[in-house]
């Protein structure tokens, strides 16, 4: 699922500063093209964390509804509108890495087999279900 969200940038003399106010998300960058991608990567993060509570993702709000002189950081410069995109599950695969711990049974003939053939076992089942799903 792709959205694309209307955020605030702020440039200062310090860093650029980032609000996207459908999410409530402030965050930084160095320069503009960082500030971006922590903004895409905060709207990634608070997203599937919306999802992970059992939420909807809130939808984007049009641009003309965003009130760039009532941002959060307009008294520390004037506010440009720009627009981030994410991906949510893009975002939930590549971050999403982290290794469950699963038992299972097999013949013991067929473990024996796959220790003479010295396989990674986890391997070869992750290898066969990406392959059962399509990924």
């Amino acid at each position: 699922m792709k959205r694309v969200y209307p955020t605030i940038l702020t440039v200062t003399d310090d860093a650029v500063l980032v609000e996207v106010p459908d999410l409530e998300i402030l965050t930084e960058g160095t320069d503009i093209s960082n500030a971006i991608e922590m903004a895409r990567d905060a709207i990634g993060i608070a997203g599937i964390s919306i999802q992970d509570h059992g939420d909807e993702i809130p939808e984007p709000s049009e641009c003309k509804s965003i009130k760039i002189k009532k941002g959060t950081f307009a008294k520390d410069g004037p506010g440009i509108l720009t627009l981030v995109d994410v991906d949510f599950d893009v975002y939930r695969k590549r971050l999403d890495q982290k290794m469950v711990r699963r038992n299972v049974t097999l013949p013991s003939w067929l473990n024996a087999a796959a220790d003479k053939a010295n396989l990674n076992v986890s391997r070869v089942l992750q290898e066969a279900l990406k392959s059962k799903l399509g990924f």
